[in-house]
């Protein structure tokens, strides 16, 4: 029962960042990220960033909700983990995918 309201309580928090990252608060990326990002592409960085985060966070909270559920239930434990699996990786695809397309490069 912790497990699942700990998924959602950092689900809560990713969305959150989610959010001020689509609002064009990108400082919170590191800075290699973010270096070769011309200022008239930090807005729809932001965005497409944002939106990875709120994939990933949706899919987190829907997991801690479905792992609730599992525990009188486990056939939901299943569904919660490809949910989880899922957005994990289209929201790192969409994140990846922005960093690659505005800075050129993922790293350095």
């Amino acid at each position: 029962m912790v497990e699942a309201i700990l998924c959602v309580v950092i689900g809560v928090v990713c969305l959150v960042i989610g959010i001020l990252n689509m609002r064009g608060k990108i400082s919170m990326l590191h800075s290699y990220h973010i270096n070769n990002i011309k200022e008239e592409d930090k807005a729809q960085f932001g965005r497409l960033v944002g939106i990875g985060m709120i994939v990933i966070s949706l899919s987190l909270m829907v997991y801690g909700v479905l792992l609730y559920i599992a525990l009188n239930d486990a056939s939901y434990a299943t569904i919660a983990n490809i949910i989880f699996v899922l957005g994990l990786v289209i929201g790192i695809g969409i994140c990846l995918f922005a960093i690659k397309k505005y800075n050129k490069k993922i790293f350095g």
